[in-house]
């Protein structure tokens, strides 16, 4: 018997396992479906490029998007401690302060800006920014990049500069409208994830156990009380384990509502379909997922100082032995560099627009895999990616079957409203504008995407062949109080006692940003609400 069992090792479930078990009196359980995160290329920052699509991510797909040329598209999630913090670009980003707000003004009191940047605080550990935005006591290592630096990030900050965006060097403090460099979680040259910033330390705690390789199934539930999980061993048995005080699920925004499904918590009509049986109606689970999306503007350089020729296997090699040696060069950091956040025309004075930034050239449409610089060309360039932060298009996490092992139904119906597609046709026109700008004068050959730019028409083919998401899904255990709510502004689970989710599906509305941080946030919060602790 455990007092607290958390579902999912991911960056929620680490800091819980943290926080839960600091109390020695508390019996914590925290159960990963994935492997311990031994994986070498994890821990290299550079080595994102060969996590997706291996043992560590559960790489799911999209249902056909019909708005994105019926492509399916990929979702890749950290399968493995720290789950996707230990696959993910590092950045850190909180957001927007109205993005809080805004919840905060949809009835869930306590979520405004105010109320939740202490939280942001606590986890934080800033080596660079020291003020009254940032934290310097908290686990969490945040760092801009020292180790390694391309000349075309900074060509690129001036750029936006000289088209119209603010200087801002913390888009996390005061404001965040701007260029600047981004903020990563790495430490001492090396991925600072979830678990290693938060579990690996306490993890010899006596009251805390951690399984890995054990799927959970269903929540077993007593009179409308959560009482404990049933779980699939590594042997491949199964097994019921029982909580006294609480259940937590924080297995990310596909899994928590299909554990919630797969438990008889849902839509009636659906769960019956399926021959599931009905144990609490919550007709929201699994509705609003919101995503962001991106694509690349790309050009070639005149000189080979980027990324791209990194990925030469010899160049590999090289940098291995530095990166081993010395904890420097071009393996110390994510493939992203620098950032810029404005407004289109659709949300004049409030974010909607995010400019990521890579030192690396894309390649012409369907040439190269966005999630696997392996296929990249060799011949150095860059890209700025716009990402639509703001999506007007909802889409749903539902079951296909019973099965607990079986993929969830994944429908996000990307672009299906006409506004996201025109804050990306807008991002590309000023993506070309900033290359065009003369900061990058000196070190552009040649922009090779969108082929046609000529026309929107054109841009937004280009749009719908390389569009991916940046494997920011929300918002489909969204927290409120409306008929589509499934948890309050606690994080409990409408209707059943003992039961809370914390991760990003309860997220009413995505934030402004990489959603990393945030969740880290929501966790935070979340364990003072179960401890129900004071900040």
């Amino acid at each position: 018997m455990y007092d607290y069992i958390i579902i999912g090792a991911g960056s929620a479930g680490c800091i819980l396992a943290n926080r839960l078990s600091a109390d020695s009196h508390n019996k914590v359980l925290l159960i990963e479906a994935g492997g311990p995160d031994k994986k070498m290329e994890i821990h290299i920052p550079a080595g994102y490029a060969k996590l997706h699509r291996s043992e560590v991510d559960w790489g799911f797909a999209t249902e056909p998007q019909e708005h994105v040329l019926n492509r399916r598209i990929y979702l890749p999630r950290g399968k493995t401690l720290g789950g996707c913090s230990s696959t993910n670009a590092m950045a850190y980003v909180r957001g927007n302060a109205e993005d809080y707000n805004d919840w905060a003004a949809l009835g869930n009191t306590g979520w405004g800006y105010t109320d939740v940047l202490p939280y942001f605080i606590k986890s934080e550990h800033n080596e660079d920014i020291h003020n009254t935005f940032h934290g310097t006591n908290g686990e969490l290592n945040v760092t801009f990049p020292k180790r390694f630096q391309t000349p075309y990030a900074q060509a690129f900050v001036d750029a936006c500069r000289a088209s119209g965006f603010p200087a801002n060097d913390d888009y996390n403090g005061a404001r965040q409208e701007g260029a600047g460099l981004f903020q990563f979680t790495i430490k001492d040259g090396k991925r600072h994830s979830a678990a290693a910033a938060f579990l690996h330390p306490v993890k010899q705690r006596s009251n805390l156990t951690i399984l890995t390789q054990t799927h959970t199934t269903r929540i077993i539930l007593d009179n409308g009380r959560a009482v404990g999980v049933e779980v699939i061993t590594p042997k491949g048995t199964k097994e019921i384990i029982n909580a006294g005080q609480e259940v937590i699920l924080s297995a990310g925004a596909f899994a928590s509502p299909q554990l919630l499904m797969l438990s008889g918590i849902g839509n009636p009509t659906e769960l019956q379909k399926l021959g599931i049986a009905v144990q609490h109606a919550l007709p929201g689970v699994g509705k609003n997922l919101q995503d962001h999306l991106f694509f690349a503007v790309s050009a070639l350089t005149t000189t080979q100082q980027g990324q791209n020729h990194h990925i030469k296997p010899l160049q590999q090699v090289l940098d291995l032995i530095q990166y081993l040696f010395t904890k420097r060069g071009a393996l110390t950091i994510s493939p992203l560099e620098a950032v810029a956040f404005g407004s289109t025309s659709l949300s004049p004075g409030r974010v909607d627009l995010q400019l990521h930034f890579a030192s690396l050239q894309i390649g012409a449409d369907y040439s190269v895999d966005l999630y696997d610089l392996n296929t990249f060309p060799y011949n150095d360039g860059v890209s700025i990616l716009p990402t639509l932060l703001k999506p007007k298009s909802r889409g749903y996490v539902s079951l296909g079957s019973s099965d607990p092992l079986a993929a969830p139904i994944i429908q996000p119906n990307f672009l299906a409203e006409e506004a996201d597609r025109q804050v990306l046709i807008e991002g590309a026109k000023l993506a070309l504008k900033i290359l065009q700008a003369p900061a990058f004068r000196t070190h552009i050959k040649q922009i090779i995407t969108p082929p046609d730019a000529t026309t929107d028409e054109g841009i937004f083919l280009h749009i719908q062949k390389q569009l991916e998401t940046v494997y920011h899904p929300v918002g489909t255990c969204k927290m409120g109080q409306d008929d589509q709510a499934v948890v309050d502004k606690q994080l409990r689970v409408r209707g059943v006692q003992g039961l809370r989710v914390i991760d990003a599906s309860i997220m009413p509305t995505i934030v402004s940003g990489n959603t990393n941080a945030p969740v880290y946030m929501i966790a935070e919060k979340g364990a003072d609400m179960i401890l129900q602790k004071p900040l």
